[in-house]
């Protein structure tokens, strides 16, 4: 079933109130990939109704009031991206185009939409039940952050909203905890993933640097965030406070998932489909409709990336039998043509990896786990994945099974056992035509601001890959994505990783994206104070012509390209 987005089909389900009003910046797609539709169907299972009104009216209340008001609480989300990067390119342009919205046009998503969508709540009902903010953009937004649309440092997101709470990171287990709070008149404050507003200061905390501090001082806004990086973990991290004019943000720990959680999150049935009373097509749909979630979390520590912001380092993997469970269930849909898109999670090849010290006590705050090269206490070994991938594709109606999401050349060739099988099996049944990798970059040093490794791995995968390729018979590519303009390039920088694609590639790329920043990651903080990691002066560039032209530079276009090929 959809959850209901009229009072016509809570009519029908026989409702006469509901508990959780769901607002959302996304068309409701009911579908594993959409925070709405898992928040929504994991508090149903647990005996909560839930409505959903999708990306409302904001001015007027004809969408805003069509259910009245919850018996417990609105939960608010701007929908699966951030909506300034949503609605804005990383040269400040407007999008015209969204996937998340019907027919493609970008017109439905308010800028700020957990601001916009509290305030249109609280215009037509003055004294309501809480308000709780979650998904991506509470979550990179829940502390005193960088905004790049405006050049300056913001408040926490609670504050400019005036909402009573946010949950931060993925939010099942809070999001129930909370409804079952309320609904037994019980204190919410004490919720692991919560933050909240207070005039007084909790005892046992990490005392973050002011907010009016951190909007003066750029060392102190650096300080902050390596405060707030290092009690990202679960099994490590301190409640931390903000004092932010008279009062203070709270911000609870995090909260621990493992695999046995992930699994019983994951026994739920989907539609696969936009909710029929929504007109439009919506594009998101096609890459997720047969796609299937296998892990979640990413331990890659890449600066620029905000999935460990809110998945976690730590990786949970779901059981084969739940996902082959899911498949089947796929198989038997209308209309399924034998594809799956995709078996993947943040990264295609971390599947069932762990590493002990994680399990016990966190991730390590003074190292990464792939960065200069892979730890050896990460079990990198890749025959778990290997035995989803034969199973999966043994399932009865499956004809080819993708795998879309990124791969992590580094952990394929430090698997010195089950490493290449893995390369050959990916050549052999899971590529469409294209396989898709990150070097991200070339440069030595820009591949150190990105916490990134040297190339050495990724060469080697696709000098394996192609010779599996061609054992095969099959015409395949490997499709590349760069960053250009991430702290630390300059023009020279960018030439080298041009130097190398054409030395090493036999392809010019086409998807290079110039550097987003993103709140709450490192590149960001480096972006704005200047300040690498470790507290060191690093070149950032603000130029949007400069940006434009390193840009053309690594795709080796325009005519800075060809002066110097001239040279």
């Amino acid at each position: 079933m959809f959850l209901p987005v009229s009072m016509e089909e809570v009519k029908k389900l026989g409702w006469d109130y509901i508990d959780v009003i769901i607002v959302t910046g996304d068309a409701y797609i009911d579908s594993p990939f959409s925070g709405t539709a898992v928040i929504g169907k994991y508090l149903l299972k647990h005996g909560f109704r839930v409505a959903v009104i999708s990306q409302p009216d904001t001015e007027s209340d004809k969408d805003i009031t069509i259910f009245g008001e919850p018996r417990l609480f609105w939960g608010i989300n701007a929908g699966c991206v951030d909506s300034l990067i949503a609605n804005y390119t990383a040269t400040g342009k407007p999008r015209k185009m969204c996937d998340f919205t019907p027919n493609g046009i970008n017109n439905k998503r308010p800028d700020r939409a957990l601001i916009v969508y509290t305030g249109l709540i609280r215009r037509f009902y003055k004294n309501t039940k809480p308000i709780l903010l979650g998904g991506i953009e509470a979550s990179l937004r829940r502390i005193a952050h960088y905004d790049f649309k405006t050049d300056k440092v913001r408040r926490s997101i609670l504050f400019d909203s005036k909402a009573d709470y946010i949950i931060y990171g993925m939010g099942e287990l809070p999001v129930l905890e909370f409804a079952n709070a309320l609904k037994n008149n019980e204190n919410v404050k004490n919720i692991k993933g919560l933050c909240y507003i207070s005039k007084e200061l909790c005892d046992n905390t990490v005392i973050l640097p002011h907010y009016e501090e951190v909007l003066q001082d750029k060392k102190l806004f650096h300080k902050m965030f390596k405060l707030f990086s290092d009690n990202s973990q679960a099994h490590s991290a301190k409640t931390l406070v903000q004092k932010t004019g008279d009062r203070y943000l709270i911000q609870n720990p995090p909260v621990y998932y493992n695999d046995d959680i992930l699994d019983e999150i994951s026994d739920i049935e989907f539609e696969r489909a936009v909710h029929p009373k929504i007109e439009g097509k919506v594009k998101a749909l096609e890459t997720i409709k047969t796609s299937v979630i296998s892990h979640r979390g990413c331990f890659g520590g890449c600066s620029f990336c905000a999935i460990a912001v809110h998945q976690g380092r730590q990786v949970i993997s779901r059981s084969i039998s739940s996902i082959e469970k899911e498949v089947n269930s796929i198989v038997n849909m209308k209309g399924f043509n034998g594809i799956i898109s995709d078996i993947g999670g943040p990264t295609g090849n971390m599947y069932m990896m762990k590493c002990k010290k994680m399990e016990k006590s966190g991730a390590c705050n003074h190292k990464r786990c792939l960065y200069p090269e892979v730890c050896n206490g990460m079990n990198t070994d890749h025959k778990p994945l290997l035995n989803l991938l034969e199973k999966i594709r043994s399932i009865k109606g499956i004809k080819k099974v993708f795998v879309t999401s990124g791969i992590r050349a580094d952990l394929a060739v430090h698997d010195k056992i089950n490493g290449k099988k893995y390369i050959e099996a990916i050549a052999k049944n899971h590529v469409s035509g294209q396989l898709k990798m990150a070097p991200e970059s070339a440069d030595e040093k820009v591949l150190k601001a990105m916490k990134k490794p040297d190339n050495k791995s990724f060469l080697e995968f696709c000098r394996i890959y192609k010779e599996y390729s061609r054992k095969f018979h099959k015409n395949q590519f490997i499709s590349c994505y760069f960053i250009a303009a991430h702290p630390e390039e300059s023009e020279q920088k960018a030439f080298n990783t041009h130097n190398f694609i054409e030395k090493y590639l036999d392809f010019s790329p086409e998807q290079v994206q110039i550097f987003t920043p993103a709140p709450s990651t490192w590149s960001t903080c480096a972006y704005y104070t200047g300040l690498d990691e470790e507290g060191k002066d690093i070149y950032i560039e603000k130029h949007l012509n400069r940006k434009e032209k390193y840009k053309e530079i690594i795709m080796g276009k325009g005519k800075i390209h060809k002066n110097y090929k001239r040279k």
